[in-house]
């Protein structure tokens, strides 16, 4: 949720009471539902939201949606609290995937990404093809670096481990690793993350780098040229424990 003292907007709201219990106690009136894509546990709030509240929703082009919604394309314009939010288009988890970023939140970037970048890991291949995740992961990889995060999951701790079998020679995101798990054991989110942080420790957003080529070789020699490269990261992390 993001608020001016007065008016709120949502983004991918899974259920509709945790939205109004906060919503009450501040006397915000919901103005905008942001969504990003189909999946239930992104979704299934809306309707009632919407009903309860008169918000105007958002969501992507091309994916089935609680109606009735504005829909929006790439470039295009979700306008809440003052602020544009554009429609940058990322096809991976889902084939119609959108993010939502504002240049000027506070003093800096803003990003609700939905399910494509998590901290230190990206969303499955639900619908999308390898290539399209990391063309997507490229646009989002080139936002400014103080850009703030905003995933839809915290599961920075799991995609961490991973990361660090991946690419155990980089001293930043081991530092990191230990700043996350100190957080969580205050029971502290490591959300909202920063674009910079993102390509230092993520290996979705590293899956160039040297050493990740050649843990991922190790895991599936055929993979060659980067998009292969990608999609066995990728599924070495799908099987990872």
């Amino acid at each position: 949720m993001l608020h001016d003292g007065h008016h709120a907007l949502v983004v991918d709201p899974g259920a509709a009471q945790p939205v109004l219990d906060a919503l009450q106690p501040a006397n915000l009136q919901l103005q905008a539902i942001l969504v990003t894509h189909h999946h239930p546990d992104h979704t299934a709030g809306v309707s009632e939201l919407r009903l309860a509240t008169g918000a105007t929703v958002y969501g992507p082009q091309n994916e089935v949606m609680p109606e009735p919604l504005t829909r929006l394309a790439q470039g295009e314009l979700a306008r809440s609290l003052g602020l544009d939010f554009q429609v940058i288009e990322v096809p991976g988890h889902t084939a119609g995937h959108i993010a939502y970023y504002c240049a000027n939140v506070n003093g800096v970037p803003l990003l609700f990404c939905g399910d494509t970048l998590f901290s230190a890991g990206c969303g499955r291949l639900f619908e999308g093809s390898p290539a399209q995740m990391l063309a997507s992961l490229d646009t989002l990889a080139a936002l400014p670096d103080n850009t703030q995060i905003c995933c839809a999951h915290e599961y920075t701790l799991s995609n961490l481990k991973f990361a660090c079998a991946v690419e155990p020679g980089n001293a930043a995101l081991t530092d990191y690793a230990a700043t996350a798990q100190s957080l969580r054991a205050a029971q502290q989110p490591t959300l909202p993350s920063n674009m910079l942080r993102e390509r230092r420790i993520n290996p979705f957003l590293r899956s160039r780098e040297p050493e990740v080529i050649r843990s991922v070789q190790g895991f599936d020699k055929t993979a060659r040229d980067e998009v292969s490269i990608f999609a066995a990261l990728r599924e070495w992390k799908n099987q990872f424990r």
